[in-house]
This record gives structure tokens, sequence and C-alpha cells, in this order.
């Protein structure tokens, strides 16, 4: 039974929105998902992002894809406990998905039995959770090809280092080792069956082997988070990790860094380094302090939780997962600087000419 009266859903065939988003929308749906003529697709959102969704599910239609759209509030009340089942059979039985809703606090186990559908029956999918409009002009138009030709210059210089060094001015000194059993993901805006992918994208990562030294979050950080705190430049979260654990978190907002240290020990593996990141988005020059499109932006983060083991191949897991960025990197892999303040050391020109947006 569906919460609301009237099926929500049935307003984005016509619902009107902004035309400024149709660009992003459209490099999403042809450039990232290459949805093609005659395919199934399912595009799910929210109230809340019913004109972003609006947008996307016009693409689609553009596209020629059999389209369904799908909003939450027709089926349950926020925060999600459990993803309804209309849309996991809906899901299960598409070629291609898009999922642009916000964030709300405790939904992410029901956004994990959403992508453990997505990744059994091998959807390509864009995961734009929190996705804005002021995302949609400017990360969501990046010109993807480029964002992947850097990704992969990055996953090759990782591929099979043994140590990265991580420093920044705010005072951010960690050093991270790796297991070459774990795999390196790159997820750059060119989205398969087998790898999924954040919209807008442009990031290569990792479950770290240990990580270890003063992490400091003066960017922002994840989940609920980035929508609650925003911009945490004035009041950054100073975070001691010790072989891979979070020891300490320091902060002049203490409401902060109590609900953050509580966030970090609501599993035994929440406060776990899950996720070590390097942004390889060239297309995003600032920071607007949501996740979705801060985690791109050239730079290192780590994530706390979970640390999609389906993907990297860890063998543990959590029902959380918490990203924290820092400011303008310093990152030396192996002992060779590939990042300063922010700029990567190793783009040529003809790189940079091409990375227009679209």
């Amino acid at each position: 039974m569906r919460y609301t009266d009237r099926r929500l859903s049935d307003s984005l065939r016509t619902m009107p929105f902004n035309l400024e988003y149709l660009p992003g929308a459209r490099n999403a749906v042809n450039n990232c998902l290459k949805v093609q003529e005659g395919e199934i697709m399912t595009v799910v959102t929210d109230l809340e992002t019913i004109e972003i969704g609006a947008a996307l599910f016009g693409a689609a239609r553009i596209a020629g894809a059999i389209t369904t759209a799908y909003v939450i509030e027709d089926y349950t009340e926020r925060p999600i406990k459990d993803m309804p089942q209309p849309i996991l059979e809906a899901i299960a039985a598409s070629n291609v998905a898009l999922y642009a809703v916000q964030s709300k606090d405790g939904e992410l186990p029901a956004r994990k039995q959403f992508v453990s559908v997505i990744e059994r029956h091998k959807v390509r999918y864009a995961h734009m959770v929190t996705i804005n409009p002021e995302i949609m002009l400017q990360g969501m138009r990046a010109n993807y090809t480029v964002v992947d030709a850097i990704g992969q210059r990055i996953q090759d210089m990782v591929g099979n280092c043994t140590t990265i060094n991580t420093r920044t001015e705010a005072g951010t000194d960690i050093e991270a080792t790796f297991d070459p059993d774990l795999k390196w993901i790159k997820t750059c805006g060119m989205i398969t069956p087998q790898i999924w992918s954040n919209l807008p994208a442009g990031e290569v990562f990792t479950a770290p082997a240990n990580v270890n030294g003063i992490y400091v979050v003066d960017g922002t950080i994840g989940d609920y988070f980035s929508a609650k705190y925003g911009n945490l430049t004035g009041n950054p979260l100073f975070l001691e990790i010790e072989n891979n654990r979070l020891r300490s978190v320091r902060c002049d907002n203490r409401y902060l860094q109590n609900e953050f240290w509580r966030y970090a020990h609501l599993s035994d593996n929440s406060d776990r380094v899950g996720e070590f990141a390097i942004g390889a988005n060239i297309g995003v020059n600032k920071m607007i302090y949501n996740l979705l499109q801060d985690e791109k932006l050239p730079g290192m983060h780590i994530a706390l939780g979970d640390p999609y083991g389906s993907q990297t191949g860890a063998d543990w897991s959590a029902p959380t997962h918490v990203d924290a960025i820092a400011k303008e990197c310093d990152i030396w892999i192996d002992g060779r600087q590939i990042m300063n303040k922010g700029k990567f050391t190793f783009l040529d020109k003809d790189l940079l000419e091409k990375s227009t947006r679209v």
C-alpha cells in the first residue's frame, strides 16, 4: 500500500523542470550510463528531489529507454527502514537504474538492500544520493571522457603501490598502506554492469590495509552529516587514527564531535577505515559542501565503515559508511608526489584543454 493518496510518480511524465538541468541529465543517461533505445530503465527519486528526478526521467525517455519512475514517498515514510519491495522488484528487472534522492539519518541499510539487488542482477547503476541543483549545473556537466582518462592514470599509479602519504596545511599527516590482494576501483563516469558509480563521478578507491596519523576534516563529511553540518572549515574535525581504527575525535563543535563519535561506534567495524580514495574530477574546481560532489574534487579522502567488499574484495563489513573530506592535499605515492595543494602534478596541457564541460 502506498503512503500517499496520489502517486507522486505519475506526475513525473508531465512535471516542468529547470531546462538547465537537462545537459547534466543527458550526460548521466547518454554518456555515463550509455542508455540504449528499448532498454528497461528505472528512475527512483523522492519528494525533495522530484524536479531533478523529472529531468533524469525525461532524459531517459529522450534516449528511447522504456522508463518507469518511482517516488519513495508513494510507498513509505522517511527515513526508510527497508527499501519498498515494488522498487526492488523493478530494479531486478531493469537494464539500467538511477537513484536520485536526499539522504536521511538511518537509511544506509535500505540503500545497501538496493545496491545488493543492483550487484546481483548486474544492472548499470548511477547512485545520486544528495544530488541538488548546484551539482546538476556543475559536477554533472563534467567531461567524463577526460575524468575517466585521469582516473585511469591514477589507477595505474596506485595499482601496485605499497604506501601513500597525505599532508595538508590544516594538519593532516597520515600514512596508508595497501594489500595487493584488494582491488583499486575506478568510478569515473563510465558505468558498466560490473562497476556501478556515484554521479557526479571521479574517484579511485580501495580498502586500505592500514592507516595511521592525524586526519583533519576541514571540508565536509558524508551520510546525513553533509546536509546537517555542511562546511567544516571553521570547525574542523581532528581524527586520530591508529592501526586503521578511530582512536579519538576533537572538534570545537561539541555536538558534532559527540555525534560523529557515536556514529563511528554503532557497530564493531564502524570505527574502521574502510575506504581510501583519490578524487579525479577536474571539472569540479571548488567545494560546495555536499559530499556527493566534494569527494570527487581532486584530493584524497577516507571513509570510516563499510569497505564495499563486493568491489574491493575486503573480507569484513559494517552497517555504516561515512566519508570525510580534507582540503588542498599534498599526496605522495611510494615517495613520488602526485598532488600539490589539491592540484595534480602529472596533468599535461592537452588533457587540461579537453576538460571543458558538456
